[in-house]
């Protein structure tokens, strides 16, 4: 058998008295995928950057255990041992790491190019010109559109996607023995998300690549991953090979990681969280038609229309009178929405998704078109005008993290739009309470910072935000990519309660076609900035007639056995 290249045993790490990783064991070896799942929280992207060497060091951290790598030169080294580990040897070039956010882990100051070409130059010695031509052909390989252009593009101008897929062509350039992969796949799409999963797997082949694979979605990991280790609150609860775990899986907690995550069909009518297995609550709901039927959808008002509105932005000059071309980001879209319905917006990245809704939001104005809501067309009102329709067309962002102000307190982030819009007056405050406990928080949380809660519970500060104006329409752009599958559960559950109470009526963008069939009465598919295909949610489900929309659909990772 061979021997292995990573072996972990009783390695834990303290925060002061918190113990946050605890008793942690596992094997890795050559061209072996182990997958760690769990939640957010649990312990897995600490385990992952204990092995690397990137735990900060300050006296309140203290590790013990061991983390024995064997080096390509044969001598097997300690990996928490560091005063006697050349790390900036084995960092970027015998070990590498795909982080989870691209944005915070690329320098905004350097081209991705520059960035993405600097482990080939620094631990290879290759020459900018021969490093550039690597990376070039590696950004092709990641799916990257005009890797040319991208080589010379500075982060802030790439999609989330396309800074996540440098990155990763970044991290596989030096042919490393181990790479780990912290939700590398979290920002993709999901025939993106597909590509890059086989982009793993030819690596492990082609190089002996062993891969530490973490993710919170277990029908992913089921894809790629040979070996499988479960965390929950910093414990291994069980591991052991991919299709033993997924075929018969005994921990509680494995069993709810499975049942979390929505599916295309017979969905319940509510999603089942990790504590309605924990707490052996019944989680035999009935069961939730995709969609209502089309004879009832329509009964709601047309609340607002769209008509062909395009989005185009001048490329090459800065004269938009003489751009050397074009590029329609939405190309003559127009559709409906009526009163009460979730409408879904689904596509992959650089569809034009987020640039439909912020249009339509007039958060950017359009070249074409117009929006029409309560019988004005709101593009043709200036600012000033539009203040009165901000506080009926509310917006819900991706990023919880970016979302909310670091210095500003829950309560501030709360009365700020409602000091700005004048309204409730001197029940501003009762009714921000209200609000923050109907999200599933508490008054106590309104004197606390963003940094004090988890990505969940930012995103709930985030959607509180937007209700407490009383909104007609939500626009939730990709809400719950960023979150592990029991909070998007809870989440998504919030999102239908809300609905529900409020009579609300939601646009819901999500690249996650197992989302947005479980939210939509009707989807909306995009490719390349126009509407390819459209209809009720169970129909395009059950039978789509785009290609486009049949590939959406095939690429949704499915539990391998």
């Amino acid at each position: 058998m061979n021997q292995p290249v990573l072996q972990i045993s009783s390695l834990s790490i303290s925060f002061g008295n918190l113990k946050a990783v605890d008793d942690v064991y596992f094997q890795l070896f050559p061209s072996q995928v182990v997958g760690i799942v769990g939640e957010s929280g649990s312990g897995k992207t600490l385990t992952s950057l204990a092995i690397i060497g990137l735990l900060p060091e300050i006296k309140t951290i203290k590790q013990e255990g061991h983390i024995q790598y064997m080096q390509r030169n044969g001598v097997s080294a300690d990996m928490l041992d560091t005063k006697h580990v050349n790390m900036n040897r084995i960092r970027g070039n015998e070990i590498s790491m795909i982080f989870q956010d691209p944005l915070s882990s690329l320098n905004p100051s350097i081209r991705c190019g520059n960035q993405a070409s600097e482990p080939l130059r620094h631990h290879f010695k290759l020459k900018k010109k021969e490093a550039k031509k690597r990376i070039i052909e590696l950004f092709a390989k990641v799916a990257l559109p005009d890797p040319e252009k991208v080589y010379n593009s500075y982060p802030h101008q790439l999609s989330g996607g396309q800074r996540q897929r440098v990155m990763i062509a970044m991290a596989m350039s030096t042919k490393p023995r181990i790479l780990i992969a912290d939700e590398p796949t979290t920002a993709l799409d999901v025939t993106v998300q597909k590509e890059i999963i086989q982009l793993l797997n030819t690596l492990k082949e082609e190089s002996e690549t062993a891969i530490v694979f973490i993710s919170h979605d277990l029908a992913l990991v089921s894809n790629i991953a040979d070996y499988i280790v479960v965390m929950q609150h910093g414990k291994v609860v069980e591991q052991g090979p991919s299709a033993s775990i997924f075929a018969n899986p005994k921990a509680p907690y494995t069993k709810a990681l499975m049942a979390c995550r929505p599916q295309l069909t017979n969905n319940p009518l509510r999603l089942p969280t990790v504590n309605d297995f924990l707490n052996n609550d019944s989680i035999s709901k009935p069961i939730n038609d995709l969609a209502k039927e089309p004879s009832d959808l329509l009964v709601g008002d047309k609340i607002l229309s769209i008509e062909n509105l395009s989005v185009h932005y001048a490329l090459g000059r800065r004269n938009k009178q003489k751009a050397d071309a074009w590029f329609r980001a939405n190309d003559q879209i127009s559709l409906n929405l009526f009163q009460g319905e979730t409408l879904g917006l689904v596509g992959e990245s650089g569809c034009g998704k987020s640039t439909l809704i912020r249009a339509a939001l007039q958060l950017i104005r359009p070249t074409s078109g117009s929006v029409v809501f309560d019988g004005c067309d709101l593009t043709s009102l200036s600012e000033r005008e539009l203040r009165k329709y901000r506080t009926r067309l509310q917006i819900v962002f991706q990023d919880p993290y970016s979302s909310l102000t670091p210095h500003r307190s829950v309560k501030d982030a709360l009365l700020e739009p409602m000091n700005q819009h004048r309204v409730l007056g001197s029940q501003r405050l009762d009714y921000a309470v209200y609000i923050l406990e109907k999200t599933g928080l508490s008054a106590d949380d309104l004197k606390k910072y963003p940094h004090q809660f988890s990505g969940g519970q930012r995103q709930r500060i985030v959607i509180a935000r937007a209700l407490v104006l009383k909104p007609e329409i939500v626009f939730c752009d990709e809400s719950v990519s960023a979150l592990d599958v029991s909070v998007q559960a809870q989440v998504l559950n919030l999102f239908n309660d809300l609905k529900d109470e409020f009579g609300l009526t939601y646009v819901f963008i999500s690249h996650d076609m197992n989302v947005v069939g479980y939210m939509s009465n009707r989807i909306v598919v995009m490719q390349k900035g126009k509407i390819v295909e459209s209809g009720i949610a169970k129909e395009i489900i059950s039978n789509p007639q785009n290609a486009y929309t049949q590939t959406l659909i095939e690429s949704i990772p499915k539990v391998v056995l």
